[in-house]
Protein backbone atom coordinates (compact mmCIF):
# COMPACT_ATOMS: atom_id res chain seq x y z
CA UNK A 1 0.00 0.00 0.00
CA UNK A 2 1.21 3.67 -1.21
CA UNK A 3 2.10 6.29 1.21
CA UNK A 4 -0.93 7.99 -0.23
CA UNK A 5 -3.21 4.95 0.67
CA UNK A 6 -1.86 5.14 4.27
CA UNK A 7 -1.95 8.53 4.89
CA UNK A 8 -6.21 8.34 2.83
CA UNK A 9 -7.24 5.94 4.90
CA UNK A 10 -5.59 7.24 8.27
CA UNK A 11 -7.56 10.25 7.83
CA UNK A 12 -10.78 9.01 6.72
CA UNK A 13 -10.46 6.62 10.24
CA UNK A 14 -9.40 9.03 12.77
CA UNK A 15 -10.18 12.73 11.75
CA UNK A 16 -13.49 12.91 14.04
CA UNK A 17 -11.71 12.01 16.78
CA UNK A 18 -8.64 14.39 16.41
CA UNK A 19 -11.58 17.17 15.55
CA UNK A 20 -12.52 16.27 19.00
CA UNK A 21 -9.28 16.46 20.22
CA UNK A 22 -8.46 19.92 18.64
CA UNK A 23 -12.24 21.41 19.70
CA UNK A 24 -11.25 21.18 23.04
CA UNK A 25 -7.68 23.11 22.97
CA UNK A 26 -9.33 25.63 20.35
CA UNK A 27 -11.63 27.92 20.84
CA UNK A 28 -14.02 27.67 18.08
CA UNK A 29 -15.37 24.68 15.47
CA UNK A 30 -13.75 26.30 13.23
CA UNK A 31 -10.60 26.84 14.48
CA UNK A 32 -10.42 23.32 15.37
CA UNK A 33 -10.94 22.56 11.79
CA UNK A 34 -7.95 24.31 10.92
CA UNK A 35 -5.76 23.10 13.36
CA UNK A 36 -6.31 19.40 12.15
CA UNK A 37 -5.79 20.77 8.41
CA UNK A 38 -2.55 22.15 9.19
CA UNK A 39 -1.22 19.07 11.24
CA UNK A 40 -2.54 17.07 8.59
CA UNK A 41 -0.68 18.96 6.10
CA UNK A 42 2.43 19.19 8.19
CA UNK A 43 2.05 15.52 8.73
CA UNK A 44 2.61 14.90 4.85
CA UNK A 45 5.81 14.96 3.85
CA UNK A 46 7.06 13.03 7.35
CA UNK A 47 4.13 10.00 6.50
CA UNK A 48 6.45 7.99 5.31
CA UNK A 49 9.08 8.04 8.36
CA UNK A 50 5.78 7.74 10.65
CA UNK A 51 6.36 4.12 11.72
CA UNK A 52 3.40 2.37 14.08
CA UNK A 53 1.16 4.88 15.22
CA UNK A 54 1.33 7.49 13.22
CA UNK A 55 -1.61 9.19 15.46
CA UNK A 56 0.60 10.07 17.78
CA UNK A 57 2.76 11.73 15.61
CA UNK A 58 -0.34 13.68 14.13
CA UNK A 59 -1.21 14.67 17.78
CA UNK A 60 1.98 15.59 19.24
CA UNK A 61 2.03 17.93 16.03
CA UNK A 62 -1.47 19.28 16.72
CA UNK A 63 -0.99 20.13 20.20
CA UNK A 64 2.63 21.98 19.19
CA UNK A 65 1.10 23.75 16.02
CA UNK A 66 -1.73 25.15 18.64
CA UNK A 67 0.44 26.23 21.01
CA UNK A 68 2.28 27.84 17.98
CA UNK A 69 -0.87 29.17 16.92
CA UNK A 70 -1.44 30.96 20.46
CA UNK A 71 1.94 32.60 20.54
CA UNK A 72 1.11 34.18 17.34
CA UNK A 73 -2.69 35.71 18.36
CA UNK A 74 -1.79 35.93 21.73
CA UNK A 75 -0.60 39.52 20.83
CA UNK A 76 -3.67 40.36 19.15
CA UNK A 77 -6.01 42.15 21.08
CA UNK A 78 -9.76 41.05 20.82
CA UNK A 79 -12.82 44.07 20.71
CA UNK A 80 -15.63 43.54 22.84
CA UNK A 81 -19.35 44.12 20.97
CA UNK A 82 -22.12 46.32 22.02
CA UNK A 83 -24.36 42.99 21.42
CA UNK A 84 -23.95 39.78 21.73
CA UNK A 85 -25.82 37.32 19.14
CA UNK A 86 -28.44 35.12 20.43
CA UNK A 87 -27.82 31.20 20.49
CA UNK A 88 -30.34 29.05 21.07
CA UNK A 89 -29.58 26.05 23.11
CA UNK A 90 -30.76 22.54 21.84
CA UNK A 91 -29.43 20.16 23.50
CA UNK A 92 -29.83 20.08 27.73
CA UNK A 93 -26.66 19.54 28.10
CA UNK A 94 -25.18 22.58 26.16
CA UNK A 95 -25.20 24.80 28.68
CA UNK A 96 -23.42 22.64 31.22
CA UNK A 97 -20.59 21.91 27.99
CA UNK A 98 -20.45 25.20 26.92
CA UNK A 99 -19.60 26.35 30.88
CA UNK A 100 -16.70 23.61 30.77
CA UNK A 101 -15.41 24.69 27.01
CA UNK A 102 -15.16 28.28 27.89
CA UNK A 103 -13.37 27.22 31.30
CA UNK A 104 -11.28 25.06 29.38
CA UNK A 105 -10.46 28.41 27.35
CA UNK A 106 -9.21 29.94 30.08
CA UNK A 107 -6.42 27.72 30.79
CA UNK A 108 -2.92 28.65 28.88
CA UNK A 109 -2.06 26.15 26.26
CA UNK A 110 0.07 23.99 27.74
CA UNK A 111 -2.18 23.20 30.98
CA UNK A 112 -5.19 23.05 28.82
CA UNK A 113 -3.28 20.41 26.41
CA UNK A 114 -2.42 18.22 29.64
CA UNK A 115 -5.84 18.29 31.00
CA UNK A 116 -6.88 17.04 27.37
CA UNK A 117 -4.80 14.56 26.79
CA UNK A 118 -4.92 12.79 30.18
CA UNK A 119 -8.33 13.35 30.80
CA UNK A 120 -10.47 13.59 28.06
CA UNK A 121 -8.26 11.53 25.84
CA UNK A 122 -7.38 9.33 28.49
CA UNK A 123 -3.80 9.24 28.07
CA UNK A 124 -0.88 8.49 30.39
CA UNK A 125 1.08 10.79 31.92
CA UNK A 126 4.43 9.11 29.66
CA UNK A 127 2.43 9.57 26.52
CA UNK A 128 1.30 12.80 26.99
CA UNK A 129 5.13 14.09 27.90
CA UNK A 130 6.06 12.39 25.06
CA UNK A 131 3.50 14.65 22.76
CA UNK A 132 4.17 17.60 24.23
CA UNK A 133 7.71 17.62 24.36
CA UNK A 134 8.37 17.98 28.34
CA UNK A 135 9.07 15.41 31.52
CA UNK A 136 6.47 13.60 33.26
CA UNK A 137 7.04 15.69 36.20
CA UNK A 138 5.39 19.09 34.15
CA UNK A 139 2.59 17.28 32.87
CA UNK A 140 1.83 16.74 36.80
CA UNK A 141 2.52 20.14 37.41
CA UNK A 142 0.69 21.65 34.59
CA UNK A 143 -1.97 19.16 35.12
CA UNK A 144 -2.17 19.82 38.41
CA UNK A 145 -2.36 23.59 38.00
CA UNK A 146 -4.67 23.35 35.39
CA UNK A 147 -7.16 21.59 36.97
CA UNK A 148 -7.15 23.42 40.18
CA UNK A 149 -7.60 26.53 37.85
CA UNK A 150 -11.20 25.07 36.31
CA UNK A 151 -11.70 24.35 39.75
CA UNK A 152 -11.80 27.88 40.58
CA UNK A 153 -13.37 28.93 37.28
CA UNK A 154 -16.04 26.64 37.38
CA UNK A 155 -16.71 27.65 40.92
CA UNK A 156 -16.65 31.50 40.25
CA UNK A 157 -19.54 30.93 37.70
CA UNK A 158 -23.20 31.12 38.99
CA UNK A 159 -24.86 29.39 36.59
CA UNK A 160 -23.72 26.15 39.02
CA UNK A 161 -21.48 25.20 42.00
CA UNK A 162 -21.05 21.96 40.50
CA UNK A 163 -20.22 20.18 38.04
CA UNK A 164 -20.04 16.24 36.69
CA UNK A 165 -19.96 15.89 32.88
CA UNK A 166 -18.30 12.87 31.04
CA UNK A 167 -15.77 13.86 28.64
CA UNK A 168 -17.51 11.95 25.80
CA UNK A 169 -19.92 14.85 26.34
CA UNK A 170 -17.63 17.86 26.39
CA UNK A 171 -17.96 18.02 22.21
CA UNK A 172 -20.75 17.04 20.29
Amino acid sequence: MSDHEEFTLFVAARYPALLRTARLLVRSEHEAEDLVQESLARCVPAWSRIAGDPEAYVRTVMVRQNISRWRRTRRIAEHPTETVPDQGALDPDAAERDRLLRALAQLAPRQRACVVLRHVEDRSEREVALTLGCSVGAVKSQTHAGLARLRRLLADDDEAPTVTVEASRLVP
